[in-house]
Formats: C-alpha cells, sequence, structure tokens
C-alpha cells in the first residue's frame, strides 16, 4: 500500500510540475522557428477537435482509436485510458499493425497539440481520412480534471486541477 501512495505521489507531482511549467516556461524555440510554420500548415489542413469533443466521443461509448503520439516514457507518467501510444517519429512505420482499418476513427493527442497535428497530418497522407488532431493536448486534458492512467502504478490517478 506504501508503494503504491508513494508512487501515486510521484506522478502526481511530475504532472503537476509538468502542468505549471508549460503555463510558466518561456515560449519553446520551436515556436520561433521554420517549425512553427509546419504546425501552422498541419493544423489548418487537418481536422482539428477539442479536448472536450474527445471526452464526449468517449463517455458515447463508440468506437474509436485514441493515439498518443508522445515519446513512450512521457506515455508511461500520465495518459488518456485507452490511449495507445505510438511515438509521433515511428509512426509510419507502426500504424498498419495498430490501426489496420484506415477507415477508423482516430483521436490523435500529445502534450499540447503541436505533435498531433503534424502526426494527423502524416495519418492522412497515409489514407488515414478520419484521424483528427486534439488542438490542445493532454495538459488541457489533465486542467480539465479528465481521468488520466498512468503505466509507473498501472492505476488511475486523479488530479485536482489548480484554481486559477
Amino acid at each position: 500500500m506504501k508503494k503504491c501512495i508513494l508512487a501515486a505521489v510521484f506522478v502526481f507531482s511530475m504532472i503537476a510540475t509538468t502542468c505549471v511549467a508549460a503555463e510558466t516556461a518561456p515560449q519553446p524555440k520551436w515556436m520561433t522557428s521554420p517549425v512553427k510554420e509546419w504546425v501552422d500548415k498541419a493544423r489548418a489542413t487537418t481536422q482539428q477537435v477539442t479536448i472536450k469533443d474527445l471526452k464526449d466521443a468517449i463517455d458515447s461509448g463508440k468506437e474509436m482509436v485514441i493515439l498518443d503520439v508522445r515519446e513512450p516514457n512521457e506515455y508511461e507518467v500520465a495518459h488518456i485510458p485507452e490511449a495507445i501510444n505510438v511515438p509521433r517519429g515511428l509512426l509510419e512505420f507502426s500504424i498498419w499493425t495498430v490501426v489496420p482499418n484506415k477507415e477508423e476513427k482516430i483521436f490523435v493527442y500529445c502534450k499540447t497539440g503541436a505533435r498531433a497535428a503534424l502526426a494527423t497530418k502524416l495519418l492522412n497522407e497515409l489514407g488515414y481520412k478520419n484521424a483528427v488532431a486534439v488542438n490542445t493536448g493532454g495538459v488541457a486534458w489533465v486542467q480539465a480534471g479528465y481521468p488520466i492512467k498512468t503505466s509507473i502504478t498501472d492505476e488511475d490517478v486523479v488530479i485536482i486541477p489548480a484554481k486559477r
């Protein structure tokens, strides 16, 4: 029991630190580089949905794939329940086995929505026309108070967002 509580405290502190850092940190360097243009183009050419849209789809019970395109270590700390982790850098090599049906509804998310936009653009180019990008990412999911799961303890984690 002590291990579980300790692990939950660790996971919570990692997520809380990530969320606070995301709000207070200076803009990432990529946002002032040509990469920002790629992300903006990907967002403009793909269907973008909100965290609430994803939550509503989950609550509706519709069949879908939730694809987390962050790195495995990010996924292990915290992820949306039922999400499948395929890092963006391996997407074109792995998607065929993870989602063989190109007609499947796929919600793609990452931390902030940038990698999700790029990954969704790639999925669309590979023929997955029902792939949509979650435009704000996992940080907004946690801030909304929606459930997350961790692979560290393989248990559900409850996060209470800080009041602003």
